[in-house]
């Protein structure tokens, strides 16, 4: 006997479940992009999680998939966030590292988050408004940290143009000058991790990080939206600034 449908209820889609995607209507002054992106918002499972988890953004995954799956936040370790805002990278971080010295019997790491804006206060954190291309800023940073970093990293994005090439060579140059701060700042054997975007135009960036670190990954993590271009790199085991270093490991 065929089940009947209930007054409201949508027309069952697939292997006989609801359709339960949220559908927002254009509202009278709001451009259809923005109604795409707030449906999109509204029907992202990472969206519902982060604030259910207490985390910032939704990003905050895609720093706990790379660490789940290259492990640099260990207890103990000296993180730099360039960009740090809003926070959700400093939050894992804060928790991976032990900043909080909340588990016993391991190291107690620091966190350190800079940014253009001003960023809400993170437990276990310590944040500074800082643009980190100015001159000195990385001798700032090594102060604040009392010493070198363990880790670098970087979610970063160039605002956009609306001109796909444009935007890839910004967010290029964009990661290529956190790599030269990365270059100051790390302690030997340290990590990079950044957002890149996919393209031909990071060759030269690629062949710079496989100079100095033995070992380059780059990766797409589940949280990375599927219709966006990015992808985050991952380079481990600093070996300083060397022209003449061995290529790295694919």
């Amino acid at each position: 006997m065929s089940q009947g449908k209930t007054p409201g209820e949508k027309k069952s889609s697939g292997r006989g479940q609801r359709d339960l995607r949220v559908r927002v209507k254009s509202a009278k002054g709001r451009k259809l992009s923005s109604t795409l992106w707030l449906e999109r918002q509204l029907n992202d499972p990472y969206v519902a999680r982060a604030k259910r988890e207490g985390y910032r953004g939704r990003a905050a995954y895609k720093i706990l998939e790379l660490d789940d799956k290259y492990r640099f936040l260990v207890p103990g370790a000296r993180v730099v966030d360039l960009g740090c805002a809003p926070g959700g990278w400093c939050q894992v971080a804060v928790a991976r590292v032990n900043a909080l010295g909340e588990t016993s019997g391991k190291k107690v790491g620091r966190v350190l988050g800079v940014d253009l804006q001003e960023v809400d206060p993170i437990a276990g954190a310590e944040i500074h408004q800082l643009d980190f291309l100015s001159e000195g800023a990385d001798d700032k940073v090594k102060e604040w940290l009392g010493g070198r970093a363990d880790v670098v990293m970087s979610d970063m994005a160039a605002a956009s143009s609306g001109h796909k090439g444009t935007d890839h060579l910004r967010i290029v140059a964009l990661v290529e000058a956190a790599l030269q701060l990365a270059f100051d700042v790390l302690e030997p054997g340290g990590t990079f991790v950044a957002k890149v975007l996919a393209g031909g135009a990071e060759n030269d960036m690629q062949a710079m990080l496989k100079r100095s670190f033995t070992k380059v990954a780059n990766v797409k993590p589940p949280a990375s939206r599927s219709d966006s271009s990015e992808k985050f790199v991952v380079a481990q085991g600093f070996r300083g600034r060397d022209p003449l270093a061995a290529p790295a490991e694919e």
